[in-house]
């Protein structure tokens, strides 16, 4: 089982992106957080900055759209060749759904990713399963980064490990917010395989060094859903 340490670059240094980024060259992915200030009440990068992003990374872009109607903008970053675009499950229109968002990101050959806050249940989502190649079960309201881990969203994410695994899909499940080393090992137990990390690893010295070892926390935890 892959595990994977993919930094938000929203806890890095706006002004320098491109050397932060090299900071976490060891890393498996760059998260890249858009927000609107709609769906979520803050502005972060747009399209313009993450178009640039795409092409100046050491490592492939996991974008994040905390945006509304993402099935009028997700397949835009898709087609810059990011390799994994994730949208919100509660934006989509009514006149959309997520299971025609996600097949639109894999047409122009993008991962497609389904996000849930944290009050949302997944078990309308389990038998669209085969639709998405990963569910991020958000661990901190969308919106923010440095907020704390909410253990009380561990339940949700077993849910949805335990119908991966019944299933046999190569689903990765992410967790987002506030995973450091207290709690990367509780998301590991309860099935998560793709961890964001903001702060944990931008805030520290050396940032590839703080990728390995949460990487390595993260390993120590597995055994709970092998």
């Amino acid at each position: 089982m892959a595990l994977r340490i993919n930094p938000s670059i929203l806890a890095s240094d706006f002004a320098n992106l491109q050397s932060e980024l090299g900071r976490i060259a060891n890393a498996d992915l760059a998260h890249v957080d858009v927000m609107d200030n709609h769906f979520v009440p803050n502005l972060t990068l747009g399209f313009p900055v993450v178009e640039r992003l795409q092409e100046v990374s050491p490592i492939p872009l996991d974008i994040h759209l905390m945006i509304d109607a993402p099935e009028r903008w997700a397949p835009q970053y898709a087609e810059l060749g990011a390799y994994s675009v994730t949208f919100h499950a509660e934006a989509v229109g009514r006149e959309s759904d997520p299971v025609s968002v996600a097949r639109s990101l894999r047409e122009r050959g993008a991962r497609a990713g389904l996000a849930l806050r944290p009050g949302t249940d997944a078990e309308p989502f389990l038998e669209l399963l085969p639709e998405f190649d990963m569910v991020l079960v958000m661990t901190v309201e969308p919106g923010f980064g440095g907020q704390s881990f909410m253990p009380e969203t561990m339940p949700k994410l077993r849910t949805l490990s335990q119908a991966v695994r019944d299933s046999g899909l190569d689903v990765w499940l992410q967790v987002d917010g506030g995973i450091n080393d207290d709690t990367i090992g509780i998301a590991a137990e309860a099935g998560a395989t793709v961890f964001v990390a903001g702060s944990s690893v931008f805030g520290a010295e050396n940032a590839g060094a703080q990728v390995d070892h949460l990487r390595e926390l993260a390993a120590g935890h597995v055994h709970g859903h092998r």
